[in-house]
């Protein structure tokens, strides 16, 4: 008879929690809902108003209206559970989310940072594919900006993936940025040339370069002088959509001033010794045949 009578109670207990929770229940499931409804709604406009900004870069509309939907989703749970009186229910979700998130951010913090890093070059666009560039030591085309890695394809025709992090904890060179390139061409002449003529002659052969940017100025300068030259530079612009631009600019450059120096009688020094004993007060070797005598031996 007792155990009947404590199911008896145990049954009118339950009844009335049913009916005192009841209300709350159904309140808790309108919340969620709405929520439900609010964020659906919430992110399409996000989506919308994103993908106008960022014209060139949906992945980043769409992480963006993402993040908003579950942020609404979210606030629609722990109302709910509020109104439920779950609080230290709440409170421990939040606390165990807490730990999860601390030992997570340990465990996937390469990962972490080289989405943020993608996340990053997605929205700042340095540089975008087929540009070329010099990341980390490795010189070549952009093929891929993924959230993780940047792929490299460079001159040997090998990819290169680089980690995101590594890019924004380094410098990096974009060659593509201007659609134009800087030749910097060094040499050096000899002792016993005309300086002014040497200049003359290089201007005018740098003027020939067919991929020349006329609008830009060209520069010579007498750079030092060495052990046995007059080392001097000259920097002009060129077009640029490929290496190769870069590398034919060079290679007729050379051709020119080499063919032009060798009709000019210009000499391009090379480190080398020499003896001149023609120097004010000596005698030129080669102004006078040398005599050689014959040596003496004993009969």
């Amino acid at each position: 008879m007792d155990s009947i009578k404590d199911i008896e109670e145990l049954l009118e207990k339950w009844e009335h929690s049913i009916f005192d929770y009841l209300p709350k229940i159904v309140l808790a499931i309108l919340v969620l809902i709405t929520f439900y409804f609010i964020a659906k709604l919430f992110r399409n406009l996000s989506l919308k108003f994103y993908s106008r900004v960022f014209k060139k870069q949906s992945d980043i509309a769409k992480i963006i209206s993402v993040v908003i939907y579950f942020f609404f989703l979210l606030s629609g749970v722990f109302l709910a559970l509020e109104v439920l009186g779950l609080e230290s229910v709440l409170t421990k979700l939040l606390a165990g989310a807490g730990i999860i998130g601390i030992v997570a951010g340990f465990a996937f913090k390469d990962i972490a940072s080289n989405a943020f890093a993608g996340f990053l070059l997605n929205v700042q666009r340095p540089f975008k594919p087929e540009d070329w560039v010099e990341i980390d030591n490795n010189f070549g085309t952009i093929k891929e900006i993924g959230w993780i890695t940047t792929t490299i394809k460079t001159i040997e025709g090998q990819e290169v993936f680089v980690p995101n992090q590594v890019i924004y904890n380094n410098t990096f060179t974009n060659y593509s940025t201007f659609k134009k390139r800087r030749v910097i061409l060094k040499s050096g002449v000899s002792y016993g040339d005309n300086l002014e003529h040497v200049k003359e002659v290089a201007l005018d052969e740098i003027k020939k370069i067919d991929s020349l940017l006329t609008d830009e100025v060209i520069d010579f300068y007498f750079t030092s002088i060495g052990n046995s030259t007059y080392n001097f530079e000259v920097r002009f612009w060129i077009h640029f959509s490929h290496q190769k631009d870069y590398l034919n600019a060079m290679s007729e450059t050379i051709l020119h001033i080499k063919k032009r120096f060798e009709e000019e009688d210009i000499s391009i020094a090379y480190s080398v010794t020499t003896l001149d004993f023609g120097v004010k007060g000596g005698v030129n070797l080669f102004d006078s045949p040398i005599k050689v005598q014959p040596s003496k031996t004993n009969s």
